[in-house]
């Protein structure tokens, strides 16, 4: 690597969903761009304020098709991905791909599914009110509605989503320190459905993205048939993990840690849309503080002065970018009425992620939901006591017990 001391070793103690690792606000100043060691033994450069992370992003001398490839350097905390994956290619590969379900996720489809992600919503917040508290709120809401959400979409079949989940969180929250095998075996299983998906919507096509996905395949021949299995199960796992676990988190940053936004949403509902974007720019979602993806210089480059060289990988914090104060007033702040807020938590370039509209637009209803029927909600447990999963990627709530009433 290029001549630089190896800072700390990577990822850094501290981090939690309330914000990345107070180790970041020293380096954004000092070390904006640092060497570290990281968890799979390898050295890596590690981009911390928000000006570099964001042009690093879009820069296409940075791959991600470069660290799938085979004996690429492995580090630890990074997401299993496979070389067919929409997340792992570059270039041409890369847009053709995406302009295949682009349209599917373009702002006014989204607005048009509207209606039937509220009637999902509203079943969910149905189901919960009639329980009565306390519910989990994981089990009930963060994690059915993406899931049933996207399961549509895609022409999931109902009864399959139970099934489904289990498969893909497995392979969501991959923990490398157990080697990655129960990701792998979630990979397994998320493959081995698709399969059996995409042959019963061949022989009797449902008019959902899967079923256009396989026509383009075999009428236009624009797919391979792993890309099509690969692309199938990357949409649907990707669809709900991360949302749902933004979701949960915002909810307990909320009911926890800030009542008084809580209550100004209660208050004052026509907030939540800035609301939603606050939440996505402070709660941290990943565990390492980094997208989970890195890339791989092709090119000597400079970023933020530093100099990188051809086959040097690189990590990107999008939660250090968020907190950057040269951006963000108070960052370290959650201020829901905050005006401006370029965050990058969907990240940037050709990359950035095509379900944003969808991922807000859930957020949106869920939050409302909570906030109307559920107006005094809190933890049903202590903060202390909450479980989350203890893998590399995000910070995952296993559970979240909540309560309202007397």
């Amino acid at each position: 690597m290029s001549a630089c001391p190896v800072s700390d070793a990577f990822p850094f103690p501290g981090s939690s969903y309330h914000g990345p690792a107070p180790h970041y606000a020293r380096l954004r100043t000092e070390q904006p761009v640092v060497r570290v060691r990281t968890a799979g033994g390898v050295d890596a450069w590690l981009v911390t304020r928000y000006e570099d992370v964001r042009a690093a992003l879009a820069d296409p001398r940075l791959s991600r098709a470069e660290t799938c490839r085979p004996g690429a350097p492995r580090i630890g905390g990074s997401m299993t991905t496979t070389p067919e994956m929409i997340i792992s290619l570059d270039g041409a590969e890369h847009t053709r791909l995406r302009k295949l379900v682009v349209g599917a996720f373009t702002t006014r489809r989204v607005e048009r599914m509207r209606p039937g992600v509220q009637k999902v919503a509203d079943e969910l917040l149905d189901d919960m009110a009639d329980r009565g508290g306390p519910v989990d709120l994981v089990q009930r809401l963060t994690v059915p509605l993406p899931l049933t959400v996207i399961g549509e979409l895609l022409g999931v079949p109902r009864e399959d989503l139970r099934q489904f989940e289990t498969h893909a969180r497995a392979f969501a929250t991959v923990d490398d320190r157990a080697g990655g095998a129960e990701s792998l075996a979630g990979l397994a299983k998320l493959n081995e459905y698709i399969v059996g998906l995409i042959a019963d919507k061949r022989a009797e096509p449902t008019g959902d993205m899967l079923s256009d996905l396989i026509a383009a395949r075999d009428h236009d021949d624009r797919l391979s048939e792993q890309e099509l299995v690969t692309f199938g199960f990357t949409l649907i796992g990707a669809g709900f993990d991360t949302t749902a676990n933004q979701l949960a988190n915002s909810v307990l940053a909320l009911v926890a840690g800030h009542r008084d936004q809580w209550r100004a949403l209660v208050e004052d509902p026509g907030r939540i849309p800035d609301a939603v974007e606050e939440l996505l720019r402070h709660v941290n979602l990943f565990a390492t503080d980094t997208s989970g993806f890195p890339r791989m210089a092709v090119e000597d480059l400079e970023i933020g002065g530093v100099r990188i060289a051809a086959g040097e990988p690189v990590l990107l914090s999008l939660a250090s970018a968020n907190r950057d104060p040269s951006v963000f007033d108070d960052p370290d702040r959650l201020d829901l009425s905050r005006g401006r807020n370029p965050h990058i938590s969907f990240g940037h370039g050709i990359h950035y992620c095509l379900g944003k509209q969808l991922g807000r637009m859930e957020m949106e209803i869920a939050l409302a939901g909570l906030v109307r029927r559920f107006p005094d909600l809190r933890l049903a447990v202590p903060e202390s006591e909450l479980p989350w999963h203890t893998g590399e990627i995000n910070h995952t709530l296993t559970s979240l017990p909540v309560t309202w009433g007397a």
